[in-house]
């Protein structure tokens, strides 16, 4: 017969080590943006973050429409990462998240890779399948599609390990991709990139959220290393 302090034992350890296992997980992920607070990220090509384009509003980190937008990117540079966010855009909105970006060009679409953020209906990108919402930009196409309307927040995923990247709408994994590849570096010789010497050369770099293309709303921005 099984004694009724061992039993208690065996429960706590296991209430112990479910507990310190959820909270080791939660350190893995570094918080971007919680609603209330912004950490880790500046401005492109800047040193701090840019509140006169940005702003919280409502739990959500929203652009600031001014005849120029800035670009936010990550203070630490990421090679190995899972990225979660979530975004919305007005009607006719046009957005990115890119990756692997660096600063040698005057925009951080010269050098990193992005996942399209866009009104697939009002926005003359949504016509093309390879700029559409959620598609590897000018390159490859979602597998089908997936996005909310506007007004209504799409959950994204990007997943990069050793050069496999993955994307995710709404729960859905819309493509994924060898990068710098033979066939991906064949796709590039045929898009708008393939004169951009910067262009998805790095394979580790900043993520980064375009906030030049008008008015975005963006939350819950949480990143963690794999």
């Amino acid at each position: 017969m099984i004694k009724t302090s061992t039993v208690r034992a065996t429960v706590t350890l296991l209430i112990l080590f479910i507990f310190v296992g959820c909270k080791t997980q939660s350190k893995n992920w570094t918080i971007l943006f919680d609603g209330e607070n912004v950490k880790g990220l500046r401005g492109y090509k800047m040193e701090n973050f840019p509140w006169d384009n940005w702003k919280i509003e409502n739990s959500t980190l929203k652009t600031l429409v001014h005849e120029k937008g800035v670009d936010i990117i990550s203070k630490e540079k990421y090679k190995d990462f899972e990225l979660e966010l979530e975004w919305k855009v007005q009607s006719g909105g046009n957005s990115g998240i890119f990756y692997f970006a660096n600063e040698k060009g005057s925009h951080i679409w010269q050098s990193a890779p992005e996942m399209q953020v866009l009104d697939n209906i009002v926005h003359v990108d949504g016509k093309r399948t390879t700029t559409s919402a959620g598609a590897l930009y000018d390159l490859i196409a979602p597998s089908e599609v997936v996005v909310k309307p506007v007004g209504e927040f799409n959950q994204v995923r990007i997943v990069a390990k050793n050069n496999h990247i993955e994307h995710w709408l709404n729960e859905i994994k819309i493509l994924e991709y060898d990068y710098q590849s033979d066939n991906f570096k064949r796709l590039i010789a045929k898009s708008k990139f393939r004169d951009m010497p910067f262009f998805a050369k790095k394979t580790e770099g900043a993520i980064g959220l375009q906030g030049d293309h008008g008015e975005v709303w963006y939350k819950n921005i949480r990143i963690r290393k794999l």
